[in-house]
C-alpha cells in the first residue's frame, strides 16, 4: 500500500512539474509577443513621424515658409 502511495505521490509531483513547465513557456510566449507588439508600434509611430515631418517640410517648401 505504501509504495502505490508513493509512486501515486511521484506521480502528482510529475504531473505538477510539467504544468509549471508548461505555464512557464507560456508567459515566455506571451511575453515574446507582447514585445514584438510594442517594437512593431514604435516603429510604426517613427515611421509616422518622419512622413508628417516630410509633409510639413513639403507645404513650407511649397508656400515658401522654409526660406
Amino acid at each position: 500500500m505504501a509504495d502505490n502511495t508513493q509512486k501515486m505521490s511521484y506521480q502528482a509531483g510529475e504531473t505538477k512539474g510539467q504544468a509549471q513547465e508548461k505555464a512557464s513557456n507560456l508567459m515566455d510566449r506571451a511575453d515574446n509577443a507582447a514585445q514584438s507588439a510594442k517594437e512593431s508600434v514604435q516603429e510604426a509611430g517613427q515611421q509616422v513621424r518622419v512622413k508628417t515631418q516630410e509633409a510639413v517640410e513639403g507645404v513650407k517648401n511649397a508656400t515658401g515658409m522654409n526660406k
